[in-house]
């Protein structure tokens, strides 16, 4: 069944125009509803632009802020009540925060148990609309009908009040924002009457930890269409004063206006991590003229653009609704950083400058981004297919901060560093986008900041990840220390074999990398670096299993114990963990005991809906033996393309896509597990495209790897930046929702025997055409495994 607020959008053709006749109305299949029951803060932002900085959604526990930086918080399909408004929604990074109320004004948001202790209100589901660039809800406690959008750096506002005496605007600057941490300072200050600037400075949990004493900083500056009648200001939890200035920690402003039936406050809010100033420029370059329609649908276009980028026909109403809806996470996540003139905050808290082209606009973008842990897998994949240009910009913002502060940084909040993880693998998102020939950037400045990120370890510092990495470089393997708890330091790890199989695996891929640019020494020490897994094998168990500081493997061992060794996994997980030479893996478990245990694992882990099952928890499903709510498992089914079985990674990638991935509030990226700003969208994007690579790009010349396509036909819009063809298209025949396997292949009508293809193929342009069927056939694909670069 479509979505069920489709026939609410004011139909598309009406009032908000509609695309070119060749761009169809994808937006329709996604719903941003989707898996926000225990959902991150970045999550829920409906009304933004692919890739934007302004991102603007409802919040209905974004008030309560976390604990850890981590915690789940921001929206969730299930709450009844609404604590205000963000405009800003990054990895940690959270704030300026507007809020419509009627009657007296309360000083603090109240609690979602007790909504009238506070300025929250309650809302119905039936009277919410959330798409693409677009969310709108009436709150019920004061009837007023609240609707937001974006442009890439402003947040348009419009609320339609009832008749009130004592209508207001609340501008919560001064307090936390979900990932945001503690405010250090705030200000706001209404300069004239229809304008408010201001900012506020935080010090998020992951800044605390990895560059300590740094902060956050947000700057605004908000033009409204009706100047209140009175301003007055307060400290939350404090009493209302009249003024129009604060400053400080808790700091509010309340603008106030009598109002008639239908009455209508539209605010236009320009933003900026670099100055007030910047803000303002924003605004007046990307809305000063724009009215919040017209907003609308600008950013419906702009959607409508990106997702049309891959169009799939046929298949079922569900999958298509799962795949715009993760195609539309891996789009919406890692949001700009820097001002429409280049400006853009600098690791040490100062404001840089991105070059400007001929034409005034800077040469790339900058981007705040979560770890890249896991990412090659899903979004790095996607972004060369048909992203190549973000996916460039991606590269040279991270060469901005390397620049800056003299290392590669794994995640970034406004250039600060905040390592999601602790470790970085940010080497071979930057190799992956130099073999899939996305290479406008500084290529050796590149290369030297990922060869420092995998052998460096003299100065380095705690938000480059990594600090065990003279472990690794000088043993071969990160030994098993747990002298601080859950920790990683300069003599071991508690996540030691896990971190061994993941520095293995970077280091293969710079390894490529030098191997392409002639630096034929460093790539014959990383290749030998990255046969480091084989340290951690235990050919008596053929599993991976951690090793003491004296070289002993640890005692107590059990396959299926998380945290012992491996980060957010176990060893049953990620012995699976050598992307960068599966045949090797293949060879040491023993091809018979592989399929079989991995064909088992998958048996078993489907009893658990391939995951932690029910259980609402970002971590559960980590003492499962297959858990595909976190990162090192997503490649596992994959693996039976090496080992013979490529009907297997057809039947199991079908069912994951199937059944870990629903289209309920609940049910989305399994039950409550953490999507991570794109990464599961992504991979059920590639997956039901049929195609994915274990290698994750870091191949000198990378494949893809086959599954089984969910859809009728796929079509594949490529860029002249990395591809000499302007199509691909996947064509199936007899594809129904039983018919997971292979029969036979053609590529551009020529048979295909095997279960793979280069990228640069791909690249070319072309029909691959699959004939399907709801038996396996065993012998299609099987002689020619993919290729793997030594």
């Amino acid at each position: 069944m479509r979505l069920k607020w489709i026939s609410s959008l004011f139909v598309l053709v009406g009032i908000w125009g509609c695309s070119s006749p060749k761009t169809l109305n994808l937006v329709e299949y996604v719903n941003p509803n989707i898996g926000t029951i225990h959902s991150r803060w970045f999550f829920y932002t409906p009304a933004a632009e692919p890739f934007g900085l302004a991102k603007l959604g409802a919040s209905t526990n974004g008030t309560y802020g976390n604990n850890q930086g981590w915690e789940a918080v921001g929206y969730e399909d299930g709450h009844t009540s609404i604590d205000g408004f963000p405009c800003l929604h990054e990895f940690q990074i959270g704030g300026i925060s507007l809020m419509p109320v009627t009657g007296e004004v309360k000083t603090n948001p109240g609690k979602l148990e007790d909504p009238d202790n506070g300025f929250r209100s309650r809302f119905d589901k039936k009277d919410e609309i959330a798409r693409p660039g677009y969310y709108a809800v009436f709150l019920k406690d004061y009837q007023v009908k609240a609707e937001l959008t974006a442009t890439a750096r402003v947040g348009f506002q419009r609320y339609t009040f009832s008749d009130s005496e004592n209508a207001h605007i609340l501008f919560n600057i001064g307090n936390r924002q979900g990932e945001s941490g503690a405010v250090r300072d705030a200000y706001i200050k209404q300069v004239n009457e229809n304008t408010v600037e201001g900012y506020v400075i935080t010090e998020p949990e992951y800044v605390k930890k990895y560059q300590s004493g740094a902060s956050v900083a947000m700057y605004f500056y908000a033009k409204l269409d009706r100047a209140p009648e009175s301003v007055e200001v307060f400290y939350q939890d404090s009493t209302l004063m009249p003024g129009n200035e604060i400053k400080g920690p808790g700091a509010i402003m309340c603008l106030n206006y009598k109002t008639k039936k239908d009455d209508v406050v539209t605010i236009k809010v320009g933003l900026s991590y670099t100055s007030i100033e910047n803000a303002k420029l924003n605004l007046e370059a990307e809305a000063e003229k724009l009215t919040f329609d017209e907003a609308v649908q600008a950013t419906t276009e702009k959607w409508n653009e990106s997702l049309n980028r891959i169009v799939v026909s046929g298949g079922t109403e569900d999958s298509k609704i799962k795949f715009y809806t993760g195609l539309y996470h891996a789009l919406l996540g890692r949001g700009l950083a820097n001002d429409v003139n280049g400006a853009y905050p600098k690791n040490d808290g100062t404001i840089g400058q991105i070059p400007l082209n001929k034409n005034g606009k800077p040469e790339h973008n900058h981007y705040n981004t979560d770890a890249v842990w896991g990412a090659y897998w899903n979004l790095t994949p996607l972004w060369a297919l048909a992203y190549p240009e973000y996916y460039n910009d991606f590269v040279n913002s991270q060469l901005l901060v390397y620049k800056d502060a003299g290392w590669l940084g794994d995640g970034i909040a406004t250039s600060k560093y905040v390592s999601g993880v602790g470790t970085n693998m940010v080497s071979i998102a930057l190799a992956g986008a130099y073999n899939s020939g996305i290479r406008n950037f500084d290529v050796e400045t590149g290369y030297q900041a990922a060869l420092k990120n995998e052998l460096g370890w003299e100065g380095r510092i705690e938000g480059a990840g990594k600090t065990d990495v003279k472990q690794f470089v000088e043993r071969g393997y990160v030994p098993y220390e747990n002298s601080i708890f859950y920790g990683t330091h300069p003599e071991g790890s508690s996540f030691s074999a896990s971190h061994t199989l993941e520095y293995s695996f970077s280091a293969y891929a710079v390894a490529q990398w030098a191997k392409a640019l002639g630096h034929t020494e460093d790539y014959k020490r990383l290749m030998s670096l990255s046969n480091s897994w084989e340290k951690l094998f235990d050919d008596s168990l053929k599993m991976i299993r951690p090793r003491v500081p004296q070289g002993e493997f640890i005692d107590n061992f059990n396959p299926l114990e998380s945290w012992r060794g491996f980060q957010e996994g176990n060893a049953m997980q990620y012995t699976f963990f050598v992307p960068q030479n599966p045949n090797r893996l293949i060879e040491k478990v023993g091809k018979e005991l592989f399929n079989h245990r991995l064909d088992s694992i998958f048996t078993e882990a489907r009893k658990s809906i391939f995951g932690g099952g029910k259980v609402v928890n970002a971590f559960s499903g980590l003492q499962s033996p297959y858990n595909h709510g976190n990162q090192p498992s997503l490649h596992i089914s994959w693996l039976f393309n090496f080992s013979g079985k490529p009907f297997l990674t057809q039947k199991w990638t079908r069912l994951i896509c199937d059944e870990f991935y629903g289209i309920s509030g609940e049910h989305g990226y399994g039950y409550g597990q953490d999507e991570d700003q794109g990464q599961l969208g992504a991979w059920y994007v590639m997956a039901a495209m049929g195609l994915f690579d274990v290698q994750g790009g870091s191949c000198e010349r990378p494949t893809f790897q086959m599954g089984s396509p969910l859809f009728d036909k796929i079509e594949i819009k490529l860029n002249p930046m990395n591809a000499v063809g302007q199509t691909f298209v996947i064509e199936t025949v007899n594809n129904t929702p039983d018919a997971y396997y292979i029969q036979s292949a053609t590529l551009n009508g020529k048979p295909l025997e095997q279960c793979w293809m280069y990228r640069d193929e791909l690249y070319q342009g072309g029909i691959l055409k699959l004939t399907m069927g709801n038996q396996p056939n065993e012998q299609w694909g099987v002689e020619n495994p993919p290729h793997c670069s030594e």
